[in-house]
């Protein structure tokens, strides 16, 4: 059990790695000017978002296999942290649309957005360790 909480927890703390690192490359990228460091950006996010999502797969499957041995899923609790995992599942492959949208004639949004849009895993963290720590 042990070993399943430690893999679960790196694989977390890696791909929330990615997950902060990405959108600031979006935001690198709203702002370059030039085609060469828009190419070099777009291959780092395509780099990174490929290599954050295995580290999300196994993150989600070791916590199943967590909760479908050791908590009951009928408590409010495991409710509302598989939600929060189901709500940064969107973010994260969110970033991936936006990474694709990179690839055309313009950028999808502005730096400022980007600069937001970094924020939103953070409250998800909040969240989750609240939920895992005080288990209401």
């Amino acid at each position: 059990m042990l070993w399943l909480k430690t893999f679960h927890i790196v694989f977390l703390v890696s791909w929330y790695a990615g997950l902060f690192y990405l959108p600031r490359l979006f935001v690198h990228h709203a702002l370059s000017e030039d085609a060469a460091t828009r190419e070099r950006l777009s291959i780092m996010e395509r780099k990174l978002f490929w290599f954050i999502t295995p580290w999300a797969l196994l993150t989600v499957a070791l916590g199943l296999i967590l909760a479908s041995l050791y908590f009951d899923w009928g408590s409010f609790w495991l409710q509302a942290k598989t939600l929060l995992v189901v709500v940064l599942l969107g973010y994260h492959f969110w970033c991936g649309k936006l990474m694709v949208a990179f690839r055309g004639p313009e950028n999808p949004r502005s730096h400022v957005w980007f600069r937001w849009f970094n924020e939103f895993p953070l409250l998800i963290l909040f969240a989750v360790v609240y939920l895992v720590l005080f288990k209401p």
